[in-house]
């Protein structure tokens, strides 16, 4: 038996085994990507058994995926959603956010659907609700620090200045119990985007209908920290995955097929 050559064999094992670890202790973790999101606003994102689900949640893997990263939803209350973006809490926002002119300014945007909003009623319409116009004295249920409750907001000062009857603004933290609300008749209507309104139109068995068409149309999109990379890498990933399918198929998966983002 030659010595020499089993301890020349077991050094050269040893020392590659010894490579091997260091390399892999060295090799960088995948990376993750945290979007902040708030998780009770269906088809968009919501919560099952516990896991976030939703055609946002599937957007943001998908362009995590394109840019070498899986990605991480964290819950968090819309109307802090954006000052825990800008406190670091989370890398960006995925939660059906409206590109608006004054949240612009606090945040950059890469979008990605054009959504409008919609009144929801009990089905007959018992309240005879038929646009933003016909809701003087009414009462409506409204998510806090959304663009309905802006919105519903500017129509109060305008019936003030009509001398009429305000609007009774019913304002709730969750977009969830903000639908209950009609559901249980403390409203008259229910003021959201098109795609909750119309996912619980779909659900509710002929409980609920719309009023009126949809209303201010506008682009929803991906927020990041003013001036961060991640803003221009996600708005090449949305680009991507419109070119080659996945945004179509994703949207379709969740019948949002119609708010694809306007050329």
């Amino acid at each position: 038996m030659n010595l020499k050559r089993i301890f020349v064999a077991s050094l050269v094992a040893v020392t590659a085994a010894t490579v091997l670890a260091a390399a892999a202790a060295a090799a960088p973790a995948a990376k993750t990507i945290v979007f902040c999101s708030d998780t009770t606003y269906p088809p968009m994102e919501s919560l099952s058994g516990g896991k976030a689900v939703g055609a946002d949640v599937d957007i943001a893997s998908a362009v995590a995926k394109l840019l070498g990263a899986t990605a991480q939803i964290k819950t968090t209350g819309f109307d802090v959603i954006i000052p825990a973006l800008k406190a670091k809490k989370c890398d960006a926002i995925i939660s059906a956010l409206t590109n608006t002119p004054a949240r612009a300014k606090e945040v950059d945007f890469a979008n990605y659907v054009t959504v409008g909003m919609l009144l929801m009623v009990k089905s007959g319409n018992p309240s005879k609700v038929t646009g933003l116009d016909s809701l003087s004295g009414k009462s409506v249920a409204v998510q806090a620090a959304t663009t309905e409750k802006s919105k519903l907001d500017t129509e109060n000062k305008a019936l003030s200045k009509q001398g009429k009857s305000q609007i009774t603004i019913k304002i709730y933290p969750a977009d969830t119990s903000a639908a209950a609300a009609l559901s249980t008749g403390r409203v008259d209507a229910y003021f959201t985007d098109a795609t909750p309104a119309l996912y619980y139109i779909k659900k509710s068995s002929g409980k609920f209908e719309t009023a009126g068409g949809q209303i201010d149309s506008a682009p929803e999109g991906i927020a990041t920290r003013k001036g961060d990379p991640l803003g221009p890498q996600f708005k090449s990933a949305i680009a991507k995955l419109y070119a080659n399918g996945t945004m179509k198929t994703i949207l379709a998966k969740w019948g949002l097929s119609a708010f694809a983002l306007k050329k």
